[in-house]
């Protein structure tokens, strides 16, 4: 079993509330009200611009040369990609830049955010990747999971475009580069005495994660 297999199994019950949370399933059978999407918009911007710092401790925390450029690639994708994909959506549905870089942040994103910068700052660069994990590597078995329900394609899903984003190869190949560093690292860093550290992380980040998809499933059923 993989490192991060052996995260998913230590963390089973938080890894479910999170890729399964009601908000996923509503991406993809298009019954997600608008209030919820909207608000997820926003405030993953503002996520975004706390995950590039996260990824430029990555660079700080990294111990060899190829794990800075693994870091340093990661968050030019964020800042020059990804940001800019995030931008063009949220235009879609009507949200300007003003509108993103003006939100007050919620709580729950600033409760994510800030945990995974802390694991950073307290360990070393894998407890970081490990903190990032639910969201780079989360992200990509969620929207695998969404593409392949019934309709979730379909022209009529206003969701659709976010589903073909993350189940997409460029993305589906980002997580994998991360997954894959990943283990290398636990490879190299991972000792038994220590993974009960790293399944705490990892479980508390997720539980983050899945906070987050309530904070915007919260806005929803507020306005209906």
């Amino acid at each position: 079993m993989s490192f991060f297999e052996r995260l998913k199994a230590a963390a089973a019950s938080e890894w479910r509330a999170y890729t399964e949370h009601p908000f996923t399933n509503g991406l993809a059978d298009g019954s997600l009200p608008e209030a919820a999407f909207r608000h997820y918009l926003v405030q993953d911007y503002l996520f975004l611009i706390e995950f590039a710092r996260a990824y430029a401790l990555a660079v700080y925390k990294s111990p060899r040369l190829a794990d800075m450029r693994e870091a340093a690639t990661g968050l030019s994708a964020i800042l020059d990609v990804e940001m800019n994909l995030h931008v063009k959506l949220c235009a879609e549905w009507g949200l300007s830049p003003d509108d993103l870089e003006q939100a007050p942040p919620a709580a729950e994103m600033l409760a994510y955010t800030r945990y995974v910068l802390d694991a950073g700052m307290r360990g070393d660069l894998l407890a970081l990747k490990v903190a990032l994990a639910p969201c780079v590597i989360g992200y990509a078995e969620i929207a695998t999971r969404l593409a392949s329900r019934p309709g979730a394609d379909a022209a009529t899903n206003a969701y659709r475009v976010w589903i073909d984003e993350y189940a997409g190869v460029p993305y589906q190949e980002v997580a994998a580069r991360a997954q894959a560093h990943m283990e290398h690292l636990a490879d190299r860093y991972a000792t038994p005495a220590r993974e009960a550290e790293l399944i705490a992380i990892f479980k508390e980040a997720t539980r983050l994660e899945a906070d987050f998809w309530e904070m915007a499933w919260r806005a929803g059923q507020a306005v209906a």
